[in-house]
């Protein structure tokens, strides 16, 4: 069966992310009409790792410019996503780099206090690619488990 017929509509948060079955949202985006968003992707600027992909609008995008920490726009909400205001745990924002066609960036950040993403393995904060597709059998293997972490 192909991937995106196995999804059907948003599952609970919890189970997204600690399943091994792949259920990628392809209506993310369909979802977001009328918001004038563009994907950026989230890059820690000392270890090259992807922490995340979001979406950012130009008053976010300036906000973070200003102040030099990482501000996105948040789909499901429809407002500015000030990341780790509420946990503490902010990013520096290093650098900024435009795609060739201008409809996409990357951000390379610094995280200032701990955890990246709000899910962790035995205790120690992920990134939030912490899942590789393996594609023999198209199940979804947590890298930490793999490393034996």
């Amino acid at each position: 069966m192909p991937v995106q017929n196995r999804y059907r509509g948003k599952c609970k948060m919890g189970y997204i992310e600690e399943t091994n079955e792949l259920r990628l949202d392809f209506k993310k985006i369909a979802g977001m009409s009328g918001q004038e968003v563009i994907p950026v992707a989230i890059q820690n600027a000392d270890t090259r790792e992807v922490i995340l992909v979001a979406y950012t609008n130009e008053q976010a995008m300036l906000e973070s410019v200003r102040l030099r920490r990482l501000v996105l726009w948040s789909t499901s909400r429809n407002e500015l996503w000030h990341k780790g205001k509420t946990s503490g745990n902010e990013f520096e924002l290093v650098d900024i780099f435009v795609n060739c066609e201008q409809n996409s960036l990357v951000y390379k950040v610094r995280p200032m206090n701990g955890n990246i993403c709000h899910t962790s393995y035995n205790g120690v904060a992920n990134n939030c690619f912490y899942r590789r597709l393996d594609m023999d059998n198209m199940k979804l293997v947590n890298i930490n488990e793999e490393r034996g972490a």
